[in-house]
């Protein structure tokens, strides 16, 4: 059995029988088995095991996690406590202030936003160290996509939102009819000036939620 929460074992069950899964498996042992590679394994999950599926309620997608040490944890944008935050997530917090007033945290530990419903999900979720997108194309994508999908069909009034055009292409697998799709560029610093400040995704997702009787988020 996969080592993943309770919440998401019978919604992935499926996932898990695949060849494709099992041979991504198989890689992504020998990988840790061989070289230095992150998030730490047991943190692999650790965006599913922060926020259970019946409580996902925003989905944040990015790509691949931080190559660097000590940065991933497994949450798409976040760093552990006491690591430089990231040009992308310096412009995600420049962001909210502008959008919501919300001061720039200290720590770029977003594991207080995975407790309240938001699923930081990476489409890969394994990187060896100094190698970007190095354990991309090797079945992490097919199950992320999965991921997607499930939440997509199972879940009600979600917002997911979407930067960048890798993030937007996933807007097919997401039901638009029930759940609120939010797009624009990605915030990081080569792109952030071209459409990702001033999209206020923040207030959006908040607004949304507390239109369908939910709580906001409190970012």
């Amino acid at each position: 059995m996969v080592k993943i929460a309770a919440s998401w074992q019978p919604v992935l069950a499926s996932e898990f029988e695949k060849p494709y899964f099992k041979q991504l498996i198989a890689f992504v042992k020998g990988e840790y088995a061989t070289a230095t590679v992150y998030p730490p394994g047991a943190q692999i999950f650790h965006a599913f095991d922060t926020t259970p599926f019946d409580q996902v309620r925003v989905v944040i997608l990015g790509q691949d996690p931080y190559h660097g040490r000590g940065q991933a944890h497994g949450l798409s944008f976040s760093v552990q406590d006491g690591q430089r935050i990231p040009p992308s997530l310096f412009n995600i917090y420049k962001e909210l202030q502008a959008d919501l007033g919300v001061a720039p945290a200290a720590s770029g530990n977003l594991d207080r936003w995975a407790q309240q419903g938001v699923l930081l999900l990476n489409a890969t979720l394994t990187v060896r160290a100094a190698e970007p997108a190095s354990h991309q194309k090797k079945g992490w994508e097919e199950f992320t996509d999965a991921v997607i999908r499930k939440v997509s069909e199972g879940r009600e009034r979600v917002v997911f939102v979407l930067w960048g055009a890798y993030a937007g292409k996933k807007s097919e697998l997401i039901d638009a009819s029930k759940h609120l799709i939010i797009k624009s560029v990605h915030p990081s610093p080569f792109a952030a000036d071209k459409g990702f400040f001033g999209s206020k995704p923040f207030s959006r997702t908040n607004e949304w939620l507390v239109a369908h009787g939910q709580l906001p988020v409190v970012w």
